[in-house]
């Protein structure tokens, strides 16, 4: 089975049924970051502090994983020259039509996140990667290879999904708030390797993006070994309690890592 081609194109289909990450922004947010009055997710609702990102204007940023004409537009708009880099041919038209319509300097490549061959080392200046990498099977070459093509002094920005999330079956999204939770899954938990087969079938043919979950030692502590001094944290929950773990516990993290200066 040829899983990257299934979440290109299970990611297609979710941008197709309008998935809220591949709406993208309105003209007016796009004016409005023009006169630097802006704000980006990496996780649900928070926004990222300001001054995570440094100096935008003239810098080189790769949107990693990042596409649906949401944060790259907006990067754009703000000065910076935006390399959207993501698997999916209909959240790369999302950027590109934005971009377009409003003149702005950026380029999109269709590719896996885990493999930036294509890229040139210490090409850019930031990194920002959105709660995408549940995707891969191997996160500890997405931050290697997001260490090699970014410039020294150049910082990650990264959000994930909690390790706990894969503790629990997608059906208990629809648990009752009164209702316990369940531990279904041991982790780290695959889609590919853990599902039942008659559950990962169904999966399949929905053309649902198949998931996989990495511990906090492969998502922080693989960013140390990659190389990067981790300078900024934060966890943040859910839109609601529609979701029932984040009735509970904060859902997704982001970091800041940067990569040492010369």
């Amino acid at each position: 089975m040829d899983t990257l081609d299934h979440n290109r194109r299970a990611w297609n289909r979710q941008a197709q049924d309008g998935n809220v990450w591949t709406i993208p922004v309105a003209d007016e947010v796009i004016t409005e970051a023009r006169a630097d009055r802006w704000q980006l997710v990496l996780t649900p609702t928070l926004p990222v502090p300001r001054d995570w990102f440094g100096t935008l204007r003239g810098q080189r940023v790769l949107c990693l994983a990042s596409g649906g004409g949401q944060q790259v537009p907006v990067l754009a708009a703000a000065g910076a020259e935006v390399l959207s880099f993501d698997l999916s041919d209909e959240q790369l038209a999302r950027d590109r039509q934005l971009a377009e319509r409003h003149g702005l300097p950026v380029t999109c490549m269709q590719g896996d996140m885990a493999d930036l061959s294509r890229l040139a080392s210490d090409s850019f200046d930031l990194i920002f990667h959105p709660a995408s990498n549940a995707f891969v099977p191997d996160v500890a070459v997405v931050w290697r290879e997001c260490h090699r093509v970014l410039r020294a002094g150049g910082a990650l920005l990264a959000g994930f999904m909690n390790p706990l999330v894969f503790l629990f079956d997608e059906d208990d999204d629809d648990a009752a708030p009164d209702q316990p939770l369940i531990v279904k899954h041991r982790l780290p938990y695959s889609d590919v390797a853990d599902l039942p087969p008659q559950a990962l079938a169904k999966k399949l043919a929905a053309t649902q993006p198949l998931a996989y979950s990495h511990s906090l030692d492969t998502q922080i502590g693989g960013q140390i070994a990659a190389g990067f001094s981790i300078v900024g944290f934060y966890e943040d929950r859910w839109f609601d309690d529609s979701w029932p773990l984040s009735r509970y516990s904060p859902i997704a993290m982001a970091t800041r890592a940067l990569k040492a200066p010369r």
